[in-house]
């Protein structure tokens, strides 16, 4: 049975974990909506930066959430029966939400100069990849609902 010094260090880091994840989220989403705000969209330079900088923060972001929210889940030590109950409902759709996240960056990897950007195609994207933001954080407010309500 956890000590309750080893109870409470466990809840101190589960809660900076979701700190780190709303705010990697709460980055992704600004820099989402300052690129499509952007549109219609032009070839100029800062079209293309604001995409970078939307990248990283994107991928920074789905990293860091599997990292911080999903690991536990991964390995299979996360003891709680209603957050394992809710990953194993939830975690196939994260995942699904991931592979569109990895397309979408690897379609506009950083490295591609911007005149080779389809903007019909970016404003496509971005109303998918919004979709797939909001999906994606509903199914993590769910978790981390589950994580902050669930006791050791």
């Amino acid at each position: 049975m956890a000590s309750s010094a080893q109870h409470v260090e466990r809840r101190a880091q589960s809660h900076q974990s979701i700190r780190e994840v709303v705010l990697a989220r709460t980055e992704t989403l600004t820099l989402y909506q300052q690129l499509a705000s952007m549109r219609p969209f032009g070839p100029e330079q800062t079209v293309q930066d604001t995409l970078d900088r939307f990248c990283q923060a994107l991928v920074d972001y789905t990293a860091g959430t599997h990292f911080q929210l999903y690991r536990r889940i991964e390995e299979n030590i996360e003891r709680r029966a209603p957050v394992q109950r809710l990953a194993g409902e939830i975690y196939p759709r994260v995942l699904h939400t991931t592979e569109v996240i990895l397309e979408f960056n690897d379609r506009y990897d950083p490295t591609r100069p911007c005149e080779d950007l389809d903007m019909d195609r970016l404003t496509r994207d971005l109303s998918q990849i919004g979709e797939t933001l909001a999906e994606r954080i509903d199914l993590e407010d769910r978790l981390i609902q589950t994580l902050t309500q669930s006791r050791d």
